[in-house]
C-alpha cells in the first residue's frame, strides 16, 4: 500500500534552498528538532486544556505539516551539513515519539471522539516506531515501512481535527475512522517486525 512517506524525497528537494540559508544563518539540526519538539508539546497542551476550542483544532493541521517539513529539514541538515551525532539521533527518535503522543492524545479530551481508540493507537505508534529502532539494533536497517507510518498518521489526524475545528460533530464515521487507523497501525507493526527480521535472516544467509 503507498504511503505518503513515499514523498518523502520530492518535499525535501523543495526544502534544500531553505536548508542553505538556516545553515548560513548558524540554525542547527538540533535546534530545529528541539524546536519542533516544543511547539509540539504546547500545541497539544493547549489542547489538552481546551478541548473545545475549535481554533486549536484548526491549528493542527497547519502545525502538522510545518512539523514534516522541520523533521525533513533537521534530518537534511544532519546527513548534508555534517551535524550527525548521538545526541541528534536520540533527538530525532524520541522527539517524534513525544511529539506525536503530545499532539494526539488531547484529542481523546474532544466531546464525542472515542477515547479509547485515540489512546491505542498512540500506545501502537509508540510501539511502531521503537520496533523500527530496534531493528537496527538486531543488524537490519532502521524500517519505515508501511502502510501507516508517522507521515499517514499526522495526514489522518489532521484531517480529523480539521474536521472538528471546522464544527462537524464527532459520531460514528470518526470512530470508524480511529478503528481503522489503530488496524493498519497495528498492520504497520508486524510489517516492521517481519521485514526487520527477514532482512537480518536474509544477509546471514548471503554471509553463510
Amino acid at each position: 500500500m503507498p504511503s505518503i512517506y513515499d514523498l518523502k524525497p520530492r518535499f525535501q528537494n523543495m526544502l534544500r534552498p531553505l536548508n542553505s540559508h538556516l545553515v548560513k544563518l548558524g540554525i542547527t539540526a538540533n535546534l530545529v528538532t528541539l524546536f519542533a519538539l516544543l511547539l509540539s508539546v504546547a500545541l497539544g497542551a493547549a489542547i489538552a486544556l481546551n478541548p473545545e476550542n475549535k481554533l486549536l483544532l484548526l491549528l493542527m493541521p497547519l502545525w502538522l505539516f510545518v512539523r514534516m517539513a522541520l523533521n525533513a529539514i533537521d534530518g537534511m541538515l544532519a546527513r548534508e551539513h555534517d551535524m550527525k551525532s548521538r545526541l541528534g539521533a536520540v533527538l530525532n527518535e524520541m522527539g517524534d515519539v513525544v511529539s506525536d503522543s503530545a499532539l494526539y492524545l488531547p484529542l481523546a479530551l474532544v466531546a464525542g471522539v472515542d477515547p479509547v481508540s485515540v489512546t491505542l493507537i498512540v500506545i501502537v505508534s509508540i510501539m511502531v516506531e521503537m520496533v523500527g529502532v530496534v531493528s537496527v539494533q538486531i543488524g537490519a536497517s532502521r524500517r519505515y515501512d508501511g502502510p501507516f507510518g508517522k507521515s499517514d498518521r499526522a495526514f489522518v489526524f489532521g484531517a480529523l481535527s480539521l474536521l472538528l475545528g471546522l464544527g462537524i460533530e464527532p459520531g460514528s464515521w470518526s470512530d470508524w475512522l480511529l478503528w481503522v487507523m489503530l488496524l493498519l497501525s497495528c498492520i504497520t507493526l508486524i510489517n516492521r517486525a517481519k521485514n526487520g527480521l527477514a532482512e537480518v535472516k536474509g544477509e546471514t544467509r548471503n554471509a553463510g
